[in-house]
């Protein structure tokens, strides 16, 4: 871990108004229901984080940039069931991610290096089944226009979006998680 990425926080508060009991994060987090039955407000102090619904990372998912969220529930649409939050490492250099046709890196291919508001339009593809992230922290989101649920991807393959979770899901935008948020 670089020291860039030991500075980020992000705490969060039982009750609206960032009132109630709290709970400070400064890591990954697979299971916060020990320290909060449940959240309504939050404040990311450093860095950027994905917060979900569910534990072990799983469910929906959200995007939370250094700033102060004190009814985030209803401005994003959140249950006020917060599970789980990741840490977004800091990443400086280039972007680069390939999205596939089918599963298994197969049909259609192209290489992304910066976002992209909408794949139809670009690529003339409805939809994508696997990728292979190969630098940089990407969002993808379910409609064009970086709109609707998202999903967090960090360097690695995904070889079928079926098998991790995201049945029915499609993706049609995707954008680059810059270090703006640090």
């Amino acid at each position: 871990m670089t020291s860039g990425n030991m500075m980020n926080k992000i705490v969060f508060y039982e009750e609206r108004n960032f009132q109630g009991r709290s709970y400070e994060c400064m890591s990954d987090c697979p299971d916060m229901s020990s320290y909060m039955s449940h959240c309504h407000s939050c404040r990311v102090e450093r860095g950027c984080f994905m917060v979900y619904d569910r534990t072990n990372f799983m469910g929906n998912q959200y995007f939370m940039r250094r700033g102060e969220y004190a009814d985030y529930m209803s401005m994003m649409g959140m249950s006020d069931c917060i599970r789980s939050c990741r840490m977004i490492p800091m990443h400086r250099g280039s972007y680069r991610m390939r999205i596939y046709e089918r599963d298994n890196f197969q049909g259609q291919m192209h290489e992304l290096m910066e976002d992209c508001d909408n794949i139809m339009d670009r690529y003339s593809m409805s939809n994508f089944m696997s990728c292979n992230v190969m630098e940089g922290h990407w969002l993808m989101y379910e409609q064009p226009h970086f709109r609707g649920r998202m999903w967090y991807m960090r360097p690695g393959e995904y070889r079928n979006f079926m098998n991790m979770g995201m049945s029915g899901m499609r993706f049609m935008s995707m954008r680059r998680i810059m270090d703006s948020c640090y």
